[in-house]
């Protein structure tokens, strides 16, 4: 990293800039500029472009690029090179993967790039190393992912074992959707075939059994993204999105079987990837037949995130992403920070013994719980709960979502039944509502008492004994026990099924 970027923030030296590193993601199918700005641990994407191109095209049987597919793609690189550039990133990469790295011409084409950007790094991924990335890519939002990683491009299919949270074996097979549809000259049956026959050659596929399976590129992406269209799925996010093994083969099992007219009418259908659904749908039914996964977990972030996190310092890098990106959004919107720390210790009576995961998801509703303090008034509810069930990064899974902009807008005065809450009610099963609204009726509490600041929230204490909540009051710090402290106190009571008792 540029020796003039602090290791703790990633601003630049120049005040008031952040660094800027653009990499492009020069695939099989499209061709992607993405600019990410900052080195923080949860990747911010301010440019994103896509060209789709199909490279792959005609690769599988003549071993060559066509002559206007390396003609467009020099076209377009000119521009993400302008591009690049004028938006100032001070590192810029190109990652070519299978079809440049199978193709007669790909060296040849390389070599033509390089003339057109001379000053630009140009790497022809190994299947290993792309591999690599993705899992790196992928375990950037999902720090703990557990099963087998499945990126699909136009080309090949990566195939990692992942081990909570740690890379291990990979694979590289030639089952890209262009390349597989061309090798099955456009029969999905002779298609079936062909993959079963290239995963039996990875005997570590079974080490899925029971475990998730994480899906990864743009073809997946597009029946994520049918399928929480046609459920009605509350949340039009892929990125976590998880459905179930028999979900996953029923979806599968439609969109193989259909003919194309009848998947340019599916609600959902990208218009784009009608030809590649088809040999999509049949790769990743056979991948849930041969891990044995139980889920599927969709991820939108791979190949270009993993190659970020090679820029990120190792001490950021380490940093739990949900409390990372929780804490930035409290650095960007909140009034001040410290009052998360004693939000944390303040709340911690009322939910004890709590588990990790519990304990991790309090302390980020904490971090995030003042967010909408310069909102209007009467929409911060509103505002703060879009905000966080919406916000852009890849820390949050669906659930995380919904508990953390259902809490916040419950610590704004939102009804529990407001209709703007309905998308994240039904994301959370009934605990976790319950949870939720007790801890954003605390933060109402808590703010109330101390306006925002930690040092009046310190002269306060929550204990809670048996069946009784007591609120204690340190007398003469600024603290008193109003009309408003006394309904709220009570109604904090009413959600955890306590009496209550106001000292000082």
């Amino acid at each position: 990293m540029n020796d003039q970027v602090s290791e703790q923030t990633g601003w630049s030296t120049q005040p008031g800039t952040l660094v800027r590193h653009a990499v492009v993601d020069l695939g099989s199918n499209s061709v992607r500029l993405v600019v990410f700005e900052g080195s923080s641990r949860n990747p911010h994407v301010i440019f994103n472009e896509k060209a789709v191109l199909r490279l792959a095209r005609g690769v599988a049987t003549t071993g060559r690029i066509t002559d206007e597919g390396v003609a467009a793609a020099l076209t377009v690189m000119n521009r993400y090179n302008a591009l690049a550039r004028a938006m100032g990133a001070e590192s810029f990469e190109v990652l070519a993967t299978s079809a440049v790295r199978e193709a007669e011409n790909g060296p040849a084409f390389v070599a033509e790039l390089a003339r057109l950007m001379p000053e630009v790094p140009i790497r022809v991924l190994p299947g290993a190393e792309e591999a690599a990335l993705s899992a790196a890519g992928v375990l950037c939002g999902i720090p703990g992912a557990d099963g087998i990683l499945a990126d699909i491009g136009g080309g090949s299919l990566e195939l990692v074992r992942l081990r909570t949270g740690r890379a291990e074996r990979a694979e590289t097979l030639r089952l890209g959707v262009i390349s597989l549809a061309e090798r099955a000259g456009g029969d999905t049956a002779r298609a079936r075939a062909i993959v079963e026959a290239d995963l039996s050659a990875v005997p570590w596929l079974g080490e899925g059994e029971g475990r998730d399976l994480y899906c990864v590129g743009g073809a997946w992406r597009a029946l994520a993204t049918m399928h929480m269209v046609q459920t009605n799925y509350p949340l039009r996010i892929v990125h976590h999105y998880t459905i179930g093994r028999e979900e996953a083969r029923d979806l599968t099992g439609v969109i193989t079987a259909a003919p194309r007219k009848v998947l340019e009418r599916m609600a959902g259908a990208p218009r784009r990837r009608i030809d590649d659904l088809p040999f999509a749908a049949v790769a990743l039914r056979r991948i849930l037949r041969a891990t044995g996964a139980r889920r599927v977990v969709f991820s939108a972030s791979g190949l270009r995130e993993g190659w970020y996190m090679q820029r990120v310092p190792e001490a950021i890098r380490k940093q739990d992403p949900l409390l990372a990106a929780c804490r930035d959004l409290a650095a960007q919107l909140s009034r001040q920070t410290q009052m998360a720390p004693a939000l944390i210790d303040w709340t911690a009576p009322l939910f004890a013994p709590e588990n990790h995961e519990a304990t991790r998801m309090r302390e980020a509703a904490c971090w995030v719980s003042d967010i909408g303090s310069h909102e209007h008034p009467d929409y911060r509810a509103e505002q703060s709960f879009l905000r966080l069930l919406r916000q852009p990064g890849i820390a949050l899974d669906h659930h995380g979502r919904g508990f953390l902009a259902t809490t916040v807008a419950l610590r704004y005065d939102a009804g529990i039944d407001a209709p703007f809450l309905a998308p994240a009610c039904a994301l959370l099963d009934p605990a976790s509502l319950h949870r939720a609204e007790a801890l954003g009726i605390a933060f109402r509490l808590a703010y109330t008492l101390s306006g925002g600041t930690p040092e009046l929230l310190r002269a306060t204490r929550l204990s809670r004994q048996d069946d009784l909540l007591t609120l204690e009051l340190t007398e003469s710090a600024g603290v008193f026990a109003g009309e408003a402290v006394q309904r709220r106190l009570e109604r904090l009571g009413q959600a955890l099924g306590l009496r209550t008792s106001l000292v000082g």
